[in-house]
């Protein structure tokens, strides 16, 4: 029993000296901290270029690096409640899509015609309405038969088709074989995921009877991501697009646009005989946006290639949602555009402005500088 008590006596010894070492050794860190020479040195290898962030914290006391791995905790932290701040945020785009919904369904009866705007409805004040008062007046100098011109202007003609021709991102996608099938598309809607289904929202392109194909609705849904990654979470930013589906188009006999059909010849190895096959290849269309690139669940990297051209989906349904579906009558007049390139240029002059200040800076500096 006695030799039991002295080993506890000395396991106990033991961990009260390495408590007593481990609380010095944080003490002296701390000291060395408030050294100015320390902090100096620390000073000057934070402003030597050729040290990366990471090799010049690892110089830190343990202490230090402690506090810093617990910042970092913190981080994960808020990464996870921005995730949340998000989730919420979609949400609230849910409840508001439905309020915005009877004002684009009324928009959608304007375009095709299905009723007409009262007076109310279409008193507009411009920013030119001395120069359209003055075109009025004009008009009305001119013997019209308005009645014909009602009779023949159905809503507004081609309204989302323009809208595909004014927009870059838009009419880079339209073939000339594509117009004709994008002049019968009636409206645009987007659908966000219901509450509790992982975040996502649809595109619906809703189309008029026409001679291509029979669907009325083609769909595209983009799958959403909205929390941290578990191995590089301080990458989080907000809900991310991860992957795309398309929908199946049902195109009558001949009139698919996505492919078409060319002629080979092939040639007999033994008897030299040359026999003319046809086969189908792929066709750039519009139309390929409803077939997408299938991100690979098994965790296989995509080629560059497709990682472009998956990113530039993405983007162009995001902008879709966010602008051309909020905004369609601005980017039919053009309106929209203007303001897009008005601040892209606004952007470019402050630029092109500061590197002016700093190139006037060096010359200052050059001037003043007695060695020159």
């Amino acid at each position: 029993m006695a030799d039991n008590s002295k080993t506890e006596d000395t396991a106990s010894d033991s961990l009260e000296a390495a408590k007593n070492a481990t609380n010095k050794k944080e003490k002296l860190a701390d000291q060395v901290m408030q050294n100015p020479q320390v902090l100096a040195s620390l000073q000057e290898r934070l402003d030597n270029p050729s040290l990366t962030p990471s090799s010049y914290i690892e110089t830190f006391p343990k202490a230090v690096i402690r506090r810093i791995d617990a910042l970092k905790k913190l981080q994960v932290k808020c990464a996870h409640i921005e995730a949340k701040f998000y989730e919420e945020v979609h949400d609230l785009e849910r409840k508001y899509a439905a309020l915005y919904q009877p004002l684009f369904d009324k928009r959608r009866e304007f375009i095709n015609g299905e009723a007409e705007p009262t007076d109310a409805e279409s008193e507009w004040h411009s920013e030119n309405e001395d120069e359209e008062k003055l075109a009025g007046d004009l008009k009305n100098a001119v013997v019209i038969d308005e009645k014909a011109e009602e009779t023949n202007v159905k809503g507004i003609p081609d309204f989302w088709f323009t809208i595909f021709r004014n927009v870059d991102m838009l009419s880079e996608l339209v073939q000339e074989y594509d117009e004709p099938i994008l002049k019968h598309l009636q409206d645009i809607k987007v659908k966000f995921s219901e509450p509790g289904q992982p975040m996502s929202f649809s595109l619906e392109f809703h189309f008029g009877p026409n001679d291509y194909f029979s669907n009325s609705v083609l769909t595209k849904t983009y799958k959403m991501k909205s929390e941290p990654d578990k191995t590089d979470p301080f990458s989080f930013e907000g809900p991310e697009i991860v992957d795309c589906e398309g929908c199946t188009i049902d195109w009558k006999k001949g009139k698919n646009v996505t492919v078409k059909t060319i002629k080979k010849k092939q040639k007999h190895k033994g008897r030299g005989t040359v026999r003319t096959i046809t086969k189908q290849v792929p066709n750039d269309s519009f139309f390929n946006f409803f077939s997408p690139i299938k991100v690979s669940g098994d965790g296989e990297s995509l080629d560059e290639d497709s990682e472009f051209t998956l990113a530039a989906d993405f983007e162009i349904g995001h902008f879709f949602r966010e602008r051309i579906v909020p905004r369609a009558v601005l980017y039919f007049t053009g309106e929209a555009i203007e303001d897009d390139d008005n601040f892209e240029e606004d952007e470019e002059g402050e630029e092109e402005e500061l590197e002016g200040e700093e190139e006037g800076e060096e010359e200052e500096d050059a001037e003043s500088d007695p060695k020159v």
